[in-house]
């Protein structure tokens, strides 16, 4: 059986005033992206600089992870900050905590 792994996760801007959640196979690669979209405004993370990661889950199940990144998109801004601050309390920015 292969071992897999699906993030779901949510970057900011550096001031905290907007999220982007999505789910990715590679969070660092994906992080990459962010980072390369910095003030694209045809993209939420660009238009926004969500490029700080803030939150991430592992799943093992890519159906599972799709399913909660679903939910979490629908949930209210409070309801998000609720989920960062249980195992981020103080968010921080963890870009660096999921490198290699």
């Amino acid at each position: 059986m292969w071992n897999y792994n699906f993030f779901v996760y949510i970057t900011t801007n550096p001031t905290l005033t907007a999220f982007y959640v999505g789910v990715t196979n590679d969070h660092e690669r994906r992080l990459a992206e962010h980072f390369a979209n910095k003030g694209n405004p045809d993209t939420h993370a660009g238009k926004y600089y969500c490029c700080n990661l803030i939150f991430y889950e592992r799943h093992t199940n890519i159906e599972h992870a799709i399913s909660r990144e679903k939910e979490i998109k629908k949930w209210r801004r409070e309801k998000k900050i609720e989920l960062i601050k249980s195992i981020n309390p103080e968010i921080k920015f963890l870009n660096d905590e999921i490198k290699s």
